[in-house]
């Protein structure tokens, strides 16, 4: 998979991809990753890329002309690629739209924005426009060098097993579960003996009721109307008894916990006066 970035500082691209994990997915010919700068574009001295808002107001927006003749060139190179302009008005990135991008076959173009932003002319040379959260960066290189790591996860031979990034949190639609490592015991922090038992059938139980737990504790809004029912509302009359049984542990578990809780900040607050 190829990934092209129109961008003032390649540096900063090529150095990201360098290191760990996506130096060695180059290395093996997974992906492959260039620059293009849009200031090799201009007719100054100066190789200006932006200019001034009409219409007033701070800072300074890049202009269409060196930006567009970037873009062209990069699809130039990249003919079928998928163009995505990196800039807080886009949609919001989410593992589904990751897993999209991993499993659509295409090759990516990132337009990464400085200053003010792009000159809205540009987007018409863009297939879509994504951010990766509700807030502002200096530039959309770091945004689009985070899409480019979290596709390269998908590439098959890219991980040591596909089931990494499978298994990650979201992919699921759920948060991980936590993980452990040798030693066993650190520090009088032992983990947990279900991990240790080579039972497979109870170590996924375990995972899954960790996982709803911290979902529900953390990011709520990532369950269903049917999860957050089993967790939190009546049990289905009709349930395999097995089911049951495993929703009836993880609410006594969920209660048990928030009654800790509970106590602790009571205990906190005493203590605070």
């Amino acid at each position: 998979m190829k990934f092209l970035f129109v961008t003032l500082f390649p540096e900063q691209i090529e150095q990201a991809a360098s290191h760990s994990i996506l130096q060695r997915a180059a290395s093996k010919g997974l992906i492959e990753v260039s620059c293009i700068n849009p200031r090799d574009f201009t007719h100054d001295v100066h190789r200006t890329v932006d200019d001034s808002p009409f219409g007033g107001g701070a800072g300074m927006v890049l202009k269409p002309e060196p930006m567009v003749a970037a873009i062209r060139k990069a699809k130039e190179q990249l003919p079928n690629a998928r163009v995505i302009a990196m800039c807080p008005g886009g949609r919001t990135l989410k593992q589904s739209i990751v897993e999209e991008y991993a499993h659509s076959g295409q090759d990516f173009i990132f337009v990464c924005g400085h200053y003010e932003g792009f000159d809205e002319r540009i987007f018409y040379w863009v297939d879509e426009k994504l951010s990766i959260g509700d807030y502002v960066l200096t530039g959309g290189e770091m945004p689009a060098i985070i899409v480019m790591d979290a596709i390269s996860r998908f590439i098959p031979g890219v991980l040591g097993k596909i089931e990494s990034a499978e298994e990650d949190s979201f992919s699921t639609g759920l948060l991980e579960y936590p993980q452990y490592t040798r030693p066993v015991n650190f520090e009088g922090m032992e983990v947990p003996e279900v991990l240790r038992s080579g039972n497979h059938a109870l170590i996924n139980s375990w995972r899954l009721k960790q996982s709803l737990k911290a979902t529900l504790a953390l990011r709520p809004d990532l369950l269903s109307a049917e999860q957050k029912e089993l967790l939190t509302g009546r049990l289905p009359y009709k349930m395999k008894k097995s089911e049951r049984r495993f929703y009836e542990e993880l609410r006594a578990e969920i209660a048990a916990e928030q009654e800790k809780r509970a106590s602790a900040e009571v205990k906190e607050d005493d203590a605070n006066g």
